[in-house]
């Protein structure tokens, strides 16, 4: 299967996955779930299953054999402390967690000891069991390889969620470290009741880590960018299917600080957004009279103004608080709000559609560009495709938002969270707590911190809605 077609098959997915009213009714209420082995230990009773991914029924050959049977462990109290409350926590795996021992040492165990709350683990797909034989350790073959786990897990914690219900169980969460505490906030998207949400060390996209923090030099950027350029019309179609919130939601300011960052040379792109409005049949004045190339003056600023032909009144190019309200309202007028608590996008039009003045400025000859804007080029590309499939702001926003808490840490390397909208302005009313340490030494020394707050997001529920 060509690797476009592929990545097609996702974004159409992706718009029925990310929202909650169409996700909720892709896995039944009874969807079977398989308990084969179920043991009584001293402090605890631990259960062994399986489920077949209800994503394979909607996406088929897509993704390996192994990748199709779900296993998880269910490791639960001897006895309920309340007859009434029996909290049952999902756990995702972070990136090489493999099996189930590392969530079960270090958080299923002691959350039972400490508060109760008994826990779900459940194995990713690519990882433990599930990985296939041609694959090294955690290694994805493929970029669309996560948008595939992503999309199993938001359905296969639907069917697990909808077996805790079936068996008296709840209140429900979910929670993950690094890669699984993102796994978690899109599986908690779609869950159309109130549910504690606890992501650690994550935030609202994959796509800064992969291009931007640490692991972005893991990345075989030269096979990425042989891919890119195999064929330019999948290439093209694609880019008018990504949609990234960041732009909906920043509006227009970092734009005007990136061509403050690239002056002098951005001026070179506004010479040719001149020619654009000159071949339209206005003609360009500059400081006054008519001239066809833009000057400095004597302090260094440059100065275009911009009439129609037929009037001898110059109009300045200005983007003033009501044009940029205009702009503004346009482009909301793309969003559909049908719930107060769900977000959908009308459309997926990509932002990345411009002028061919501006495509001209922003893509150079495919013969003439050089290796290091050939690998930019790519990157930009990898990051629109992440942010499509991961981007939280894609995604309907979680039914109580209060019950979120949020553990990051604050010099992470690994998920940089500089550029990119923060978790508590896409769902307002979370909890946001920083750990002053970086990404391994928190996941290394503060698991305490983690198990905290998904105690305390618990605490919130139960008196929300259980009291």
């Amino acid at each position: 299967m060509s690797y476009y077609i592929l990545i097609f098959r996702i974004f159409e997915f992706r718009k029925t996955i990310s929202n909650r009213e169409t996700c909720k009714h892709l896995v039944e209420k009874d969807y079977p779930v398989h308990i084969e082995k179920d043991v009584t230990y001293s402090d605890c009773r631990i259960m062994e299953g399986y489920l077949i991914s209800p994503f394979c029924r909607y996406l088929p050959g897509i993704a390996p054999l192994e990748v199709e049977k779900a296993s998880f462990q269910v490791i639960l109290p001897r006895e309920w402390k309340h007859p009434r409350l029996k909290p049952v926590c999902l756990h995702l795996a972070g990136t090489g967690d493999h099996f189930f021992w590392r969530r079960r040492a270090l958080m299923a165990r002691p959350l039972l000891k400490e508060a109760g709350i008994a826990s779900i683990i459940l194995e990713n797909p690519y990882y433990g069991s599930r990985k296939p034989k041609s694959q090294t350790r955690s290694s994805l073959h493929n970029v669309s390889d996560l948008f595939v786990m992503g999309g199993a897990l938001v359905l296969e914690s639907l069917a697990l969620f909808n077996w805790c219900e079936r068996q008296g169980w709840g209140p429900l969460g979910l929670t993950g470290v690094s890669m699984g505490g993102h796994m978690a906030s899109l599986a908690a998207t779609n869950w159309d009741k109130p549910i504690s949400l606890v992501p650690c060390l994550s935030w609202s996209t994959a796509s800064c880590a992969f291009t931007q923090g640490v692991l972005s030099g893991a990345i075989p950027w030269e096979v990425l960018q042989t891919q890119y350029f195999e064929d330019s019309v999948y290439e093209e179609e694609i880019r008018n299917l990504i949609y990234s919130p960041e732009a909906l939601y920043k509006g227009a300011y970092p734009y005007g600080q990136q061509f403050v960052k690239d002056y002098p040379a951005s001026m070179q792109n506004l010479d040719q957004v001149l020619e654009h409005y000159r071949q339209r049949g206005q003609e360009i004045i500059l400081n006054g009279s008519a001239n066809a190339n833009g000057s400095a003056s004597a302090n260094g600023s440059h100065s275009y103004e911009l009439a129609q032909s037929q009037s001898s009144t110059p109009t300045k190019i200005a983007m003033d608080t009501e044009k940029i309200s205009n702009v503004t309202k346009s482009e909301q007028t793309k969003v559909k709000l049908s719930d107060p608590q769900t977000l959908q996008y009308a459309t997926s039009k990509s932002r990345l559609s411009v002028p061919n003045w501006a495509a001209n400025s922003l893509k150079l000859s495919r013969k003439k560009i050089s290796k290091k804007s050939l690998t930019q080029e790519s990157v930009e590309f990898m990051r629109g495709v992440m942010d499509e499939c991961t981007h939280l702001g894609n995604f309907s926003i979680p039914v109580d938002p209060s019950l979120i808490i949020i553990v990051a840490a604050k010099q992470d390397a690994y998920i940089p969270r500089n550029g990119v909208l923060s978790l508590d302005k896409l769902w307002p009313g979370a909890e946001i707590r920083y750990i002053n340490s970086g990404h391994v030494a928190a996941f290394l020394l503060n698991m305490d911190v983690f198990r905290k707050a998904i105690i305390d997001s618990f605490d919130r529920q139960t008196k929300k809605y259980y009291s």
